[in-house]
Formats: C-alpha cells, sequence, structure tokens
C-alpha cells in the first residue's frame, strides 16, 4: 500500500488561505491565530494491540510524516482512563486508546474533549482462567481483573457477565469480584493463585495462557458480528485538532503508514514491535507469546464505529460511564481524504461524525 507522506497541496493551500485572510480581517483585540507547535506529545500502551504506535515510533514513521520541525513526544500508559486524564489536562494532544474511555470523556465533556480520528485495531482481547473453570457457571464467587475500571476490558468484562446472569459492582463484591489491576501485576497474582482469571487485551492474554497456564473462556471476537470489534483507536484532543489540523493531518500520515507498514511487512513485524516494548517497558516478550498475540489482531485504519452504540449501552449496563449522545464523535474528514488520494476506500463515521 503506498502512503503519502507529504501535506495535501490542497491542505497546505487552504491553509495559507485561512491565514492570510485571518491577517486581513484581523480587528484590535481579536484572538490571536494559534502558535504554530514544534512538538506533539503523543500517548500509547506498550500492548500488541497499540502496535501501529509502537511501529509508528520505532521505525521513525511518524517523525518522517511530522518533518524536522516538529518532534514526536510520547508518553505510555497502562489503561485507557490514565490516558483520557492526560489529554484532558492538555499533557497530551493524542493517544492510542480503547473505544471506551474515548465514549466516556466525549459524553462527560458534552462532546467538546477530543474527537476519534481513526481505527488501530480490531480484536485481540479475552477472558482468561484458571484450571477448574471451564464453564460460566464456574465464574460464581470467582476474581477476575481487568486492566482498569471503565478501560475497554472492564466494560466487556462487566457488561457480559451480566448477559450471563451474574451480578457485578463497581466498588467490588457481587457474584463475581472484579479486580481492576494494572496487567503485569495481573500476571503476579494470577500466578500466585489470587485472581482466578482476567479479562485482557494482547499480549497479556498470550502471557497468561503461556507464561501461567491459563486459558481462554471466551474471546470477545466471538461475541461481535464477523469478529470484528474495535480495541484501539487514535484519539485526539479537541482543541489541538481545531487549532492545528495541518498537524493532526501529518499524525495521521504517520499513522497510516504505520498501518500499512504492519500489513506489508508481517514476517518483520514481531521483531520490531518486540524492539519497541523492550524500549518501552526495559523486556521484550518470548517469540511464542508474541506469535500467538498478533494471530489474534487485525491492524486497520477503520474505527468500526458501527459497534460504538453498542459499546454506549455496556458502558451503561456495567455501570461506569454516563447517559448521552455520542453524535459526533469521529471526526474522520482527514483521514478519509488522505485515504482516497491514494486510492483507497474511505471509512465510515456510522452517522456518529464527520466524514
Amino acid at each position: 500500500m503506498k502512503i503519502t507522506r507529504k501535506t495535501t497541496a490542497l491542505t497546505a493551500l487552504g491553509l495559507g488561505a485561512m491565514m492570510l485572510a485571518g491577517c486581513a480581517s484581523a480587528a484590535p483585540g481579536a484572538d490571536a491565530a494559534p502558535e504554530p507547535v514544534d512538538e506533539v506529545r503523543l500517548g500509547y500502551f506498550a500492548n500488541v494491540t497499540h502496535a501501529p504506535a509502537l511501529v509508528g515510533v520505532e521505525e521513525g514513521l511518524f517523525t518522517d510524516a511530522l518533518g524536522e520541525d516538529i518532534e514526536l513526544k510520547t508518553e505510555i500508559f497502562n489503561a485507557g482512563p490514565a490516558a483520557i486524564e492526560a489529554l484532558s489536562a492538555g499533557a497530551i494532544d493524542a493517544t492510542y486508546i480503547g473505544p471506551n474511555p474515548s465514549i466516556n470523556t466525549f459524553i462527560q465533556s458534552g462532546g467538546q474533549s477530543a474527537h476519534i480520528i481513526a481505527g488501530a485495531t480490531s480484536g485481540g482481547a479475552a477472558l482468561v482462567v484458571r484450571d477448574g473453570i471451564d464453564d460460566v457457571a464456574d465464574l460464581e464467587g470467582a476474581n477476575i481483573a481487568s486492566p482498569q475500571l471503565g478501560n475497554t476490558q472492564d466494560v466487556a468484562l462487566r457488561s457480559w457477565l451480566a448477559d450471563e446472569g451474574f451480578e457485578t459492582s463497581t466498588s467490588g463484591g457481587g457474584d463475581v469480584t472484579i479486580t481492576p489491576t494494572e496487567n503485569a501485576q495481573t500476571l503476579t497474582l494470577f500466578q500466585q493463585g489470587e485472581v482466578d482469571g482476567a479479562w485482557l487485551p494482547e499480549p497479556w492474554v498470550s502471557r497468561l495462557v503461556v507464561d501461567a497456564g491459563a486459558h481462554v473462556l471466551v474471546d470477545e471476537a466471538d461475541l461481535w458480528e464477523d469478529g470484528a470489534f474495535p480495541t484501539t483507536v487514535l484519539l485526539v484532543r479537541a482543541e489541538f485538532a481545531e487549532e492545528h489540523p495541518d498537524v493532526v493531518e501529518k499524525l495521521l500520515e504517520g499513522h497510516i503508514a504505520s498501518v500499512a507498514w504492519l500489513d506489508e511487512n508481517a514476517a518483520e513485524a514481531p521483531e520490531v514491535i518486540n524492539a519497541a516494548l523492550t524500549d518501552a517497558t526495559g523486556k521484550g516478550l518470548s517469540d511464542e507469546v508474541l506469535t500467538r498475540a498478533l494471530e489474534n489482531v487485525t491492524f486497520t485504519v477503520d474505527p468500526h464505529a458501527e459497534t460504538f452504540e453498542t459499546l454506549v449501552e455496556d458502558g451503561l449496563a456495567a455501570g461506569t460511564q454516563k447517559d448521552g449522545s455520542i453524535e459526533g464523535l469521529f471526526d474522520l474528514t482527514a483521514l478519509n481524504a488522505l485515504l482516497e488520494s491514494d486510492g483507497q476506500e474511505p471509512v465510515s463515521a456510522s452517522g456518529l461524525g464527520d466524514e
């Protein structure tokens, strides 16, 4: 897949025209134009489901797209709610993140906080459990971990348990106890017998299976039509996107290039991903874990917007989000312009934003 790494001439001309118009019409006391940025602060997780971010950083694809005048600064998070806190505080400009925290911040801010500008990963999440839990009924009284209260896997776990007739609580207790726990600690607690299982993203699903003897009770792909569900999207702070659309477009160019690289370099991808994980955490994954993890994910710029109304319902049922509209959550205009300029099909916002 050919990726265009330069801002389109049309965008450049449009921005130039707007700047000239602003200079010509600005009155004394009018708001000054935003200062040019010299850095982009990007968040992501050290997970296989965030491989487009890992590869984009490791292979210099973001740096190439942003150009010499804009520096890429990165920050690594464990789960979505923490990344949202940083985004809301203005500490980062964009982040790779799960869909549910994206929904939460959008609803809580009345649609003013951030917009999803692309998909990144589909699939790669599952409920893994210890020996002796072989059926749904065996979960009665179990203690199951999730990455963080309100994150995408936490919501999926709570929603699925509710569908199966179990009561849970966001404060603990219920028919099944859900214990939000940092992923690395979950592995340790599972090995020690302190938790009975966990609903996790890759590579942690595969780490518990390969390194700790867990088995998959529920593959989340089995719960969605055609097995397609969003695990990771690219979310941008609304104010940053409004003030610096040209920079957001460059970030998207790097993102598209990264997804394309993963598609075109399947044999080389495990080594590059592992190098990025080692840089991020100080330790890579075994070949067996990484191979298994990559078999369960698909990298795509399509955010699967058609699933988001269901995700809202799941969050409400789980008690981890407020009720509200997600109309306008997506802004896929820059993404689709880049795709169409490269002869690719646009992706849909499913009536939930601009495309």
